[in-house]
């Protein structure tokens, strides 16, 4: 189970893979109330979300898990889960282990083969998983029950509630720059009870419930209060309470919300569109002169103690591309930090197109400015910022555990990286700490540059690797694929990488492999199959050149695009099968070549559609093959005796022809995996070209190529070549004639 954002409404996020044994994982519901006993709740109304089943693969890297997206509407109080199994039937299908991850505000981060992440990436522990032997399908449903009436809580002013056997829900709102929020129960009155027997629990339903907050109020100190430390900005925030009474006690009290505001300090910096000749720009602080407004910045550009609890430092987002964007502060140099308050930057990710790449957060402190005695503490949390670097240093906020970071004068720099943020406003907070003696801090500024951004793949998932986009229905996120035995989050984990020498390899038989299709090139030659020879050329220069290209690391070689080379390398591969197989047919020359090049523009149509589909190829070759089929078996009837009629041809030729393709598409569909896909796929090309050269037709046993057939006593002879039907006259002079 992933962690889980913190807003009222939201979206969840489930991501599915298959192993080896049937376990269907369900979301654990909140707590039952006492209207889940057959009687409905007055207020609360329910709804039903359901997706398309999918099917599920064998987990090989994140695109092999399939992502479901629901959007939690707001003011949820129960979830239900009906999660959907089924699987085909027949003997071969056995017990898989489906496993499912939940998430709320963006794609689970799961890693179910035990590999490594990059460096200074904060993740959730993995699981290991299985292959399954066939097909399953897994269809998700969601039942909502949603609350119509709810009673909100305005600060400081006391909300009288009276407990049946119903829950009551209540809801606060938390604005921006709030520093805590105080929940008390005053006036508690019960009449089956000592004491005060509620219950409250307070967070939205999409989080864990170890994230939620609860409060139980029997035996506690009176009043009985919640302090919530850095709640969430600017939402509403869900409280239920419970009574635990008997079912026909009642409960009174009264529920107060108190908010203790955040006093914000902006940094001043010059706006672009606002340069004024009373402003000045101080290059080394980052900062401007004070403007009448910011009266708080001291002397020397230092800030002044004052009830400020945080340094607003203004950010600006650059959308560079999809799931791409660039955070830089508004004046484009350093974080001014200092003791008495934190500075914080907010990073805006909340589109909802943000959570689907890897946020990078790099920090590199000045040298110079740092000193033995000091050291920089920074939190990134999210839906609020840490704010009580003087308490402790966990960076825990009211519902989400942040990530440290820090910085010191043997260390300038600290790195993080966080797969999948949620979709939230996240923030940067940093401080300036003495631990050995807080007064050396007081006069210490220490300026830090700040590397934020947001891209699809870490580092482009290296030499090793391929970032890819992926979609859900209009949900985009991106993963990358790796090669040559790499595996991990960003194709890091080098634990089964192949080496440089066995990379070379690997590229030599793949490309190598392919000059086995000069054996078919002279074969056509020598038999006056120009067009086939042709095809088979192109199959061959598409091929070898695709597959140098399509290698990691070391041995990779493009003369053109990736896309470019592989649709040609599958055009060449089913046009030369289909004219092997319509050259078999012995057709009429011109409706042979019409039927090659309409088959050609079929593939190449069907490529365009589907590049993978396994019938672009099958399709058009049984097609040809029905032809071929029918053309001998009319020649067989015709002639009354088994076509081909020498039985040299069938043992030497036909035969072994096509065992090889037959032996080449078992290895192609049942045995080619990614580990042994350099030898089987090179096997392949090698069984391919050898059965085009066996089995192509001989030549016409009838005449030579070029033969004159007839002469005349005109002394013109018509010479007629029987395979083209073309005929070339010529002009023999006799005795007392000219040659015209």
């Amino acid at each position: 189970m992933g962690r889980a954002g913190t807003g009222t409404g939201g979206e969840a996020v489930a991501a599915v893979v298959a192993g080896p044994l049937l376990l269907l994982l369900l979301a654990r519901p909140p707590p039952a109330s006492a209207g889940d006993s057959g009687k409905s709740e007055v207020g609360l109304v329910s709804e039903h979300f359901s997706q398309a089943p999918q099917r599920l693969s064998f987990y090989s890297w994140y695109g092999s898990a399939r992502l479901f997206r629901f959007r939690v509407p707001p003011d949820t109080v129960l979830l239900r889960w009906l999660l959907q199994v089924s699987r085909e039937s027949g003997a071969a299908c056995t017990d898989a282990e489906i496993t499912v991850h939940f998430r709320s505000g963006a794609p689970p981060v799961i890693n179910p083969l035990g590999t490594s992440f990059p460096d200074d990436t904060t993740v959730q522990p993995s699981f290991q998983g299985l292959a399954p032997t066939c097909a399953y399908v897994f269809q998700p449903e969601l039942l909502v029950t949603r609350v119509v009436e709810i009673s909100i809580m305005e600060p400081d002013v006391p909300l009288p509630q009276t407990l049946l056997s119903h829950p009551s829900y209540l809801k606060v709102f938390v604005p921006d720059y709030t520093r805590e929020l105080l929940l008390e129960l005053r006036d508690c009155v019960s009449n089956r009870s000592l004491g005060c027997p509620v219950r409250l629990t307070v967070g939205p339903v999409t989080l864990p419930s170890n994230f939620q907050k609860v409060l139980t109020c029997t035996g506690a100190p009176w009043p009985c209060r919640l302090l919530l430390p850095s709640p969430p900005w600017d939402r509403w925030l869900q409280v239920t309470a419970e009574s635990l009474v008997e079912p026909l006690g009642t409960v009174a009290f009264s529920a107060v919300a108190a908010l203790t505001a955040c006093r914000p300090r902006s940094v001043t910096v010059q706006p672009l569109l606002q340069r004024s000749q009373n402003q000045s720009f101080n290059a080394s602080s980052g900062l401007l002169s004070p403007s009448p407004d910011h009266q708080d910045l001291g002397r020397n550009g230092r800030v002044d103690r004052s009830p400020f609890c945080l340094t607003s430092y203004p950010v600006t987002r650059e959308d560079v591309d999809v799931v791409s964007v660039h955070f830089q502060p508004l004046d484009r140099v350093s974080v001014r930090v200092c003791a008495d308050t934190p500075s914080v930057m907010q990073l805006r990710l909340s589109t909802g197109m943000d959570s689907g790449g890897s946020l990078t957060i790099s920090l590199r402190a000045n040298k110079t400015e740092m000193r033995n005695e000091t050291v920089i503490v920074a939190c990134v949390n999210a839906a609020s910022p840490f704010l009580g670097f003087n308490i402790s240093l966990n960076c825990t906020t009211a519902f989400f555990q942040g990530y440290p970071l820090s910085l010191s004068a043997s260390s300038h720099r600290a790195n993080l990286i966080i797969p999948y943020p949620e979709t939230d406003n996240w923030y940067l907070s940093l401080q300036l700490m003495c631990p050995e003696n807080a007064e050396d801090c007081e006069q210490a500024v220490v300026h830090v540059e700040t590397t934020l951004y947001l891209v699809p793949c870490l580092n482009d998932c290296g030499p090793y690797g391929q970032c890819l986009l992926l979609r859900r229905h209009s949900y985009l996120y991106a993963s990358c694929s790796c090669k040559a035995g790499w595996r991990g989050w960003s194709c890091t984990d080098n634990s089964t990488a192949q080496t440089v020498a066995q990379q070379r390899a690997a590229a030599l038989l793949l490309t190598l492999s392919n000059l086995m299709f000069l054996a078919p090139i002279a074969v056509s030659v020598q038999r006056f199959f120009l067009v086939e020879a042709s095809v088979y050329a192109y199959t061959m220069f598409f091929s070898t050149f695709y597959h140098a290209c399509d290698q990691p690391g070391e041995a990779v070689l493009c003369i053109l695009s990736y896309d470019t080379l592989q649709y040609c390398d599958f055009l060449g591969s089913g046009a030369a099968i289909w004219v092997t197989i319509l050259c078999m047919a012995r057709l009429k020359t011109v409706l042979k070549y019409v039927l090659f090049l309409l088959g050609t523009l079929v593939i190449a149509m069907s490529l365009q559609l589907d590049r993978r589909g396994i019938w672009n190829m099958l399709g058009p070759c049984l097609f040809a093959f029905v032809i071929m089929a029918s053309m001998w078996a009319y020649r067989c009837g015709h002639r009354r005796q088994c076509y081909p009629t020498s039985w040299q041809r069938w043992a030497f030729y036909l035969l072994p022809g096509v065992s090889m393709a037959s032996v080449g598409i078992a290895i192609y569909t049942s045995v080619m995996t990614s580990d042994n896909y350099y030898y089987t796929h090179s096997i392949w090309h090698v069984l391919l070209a050898g059965s085009a050269a066996l089995l192509l037709p001989p030549p016409d046993q009838h005449a030579e190529p070029w033969a004159c057939s007839q002469k005349f006593p005109c002394h013109y002879q018509i010479c007629k070549n029987d395979r083209e039907e073309l005929y070339t006259v010529t002009l023999t002079p006799a005795r007392g004639q000219l040659l015209l």
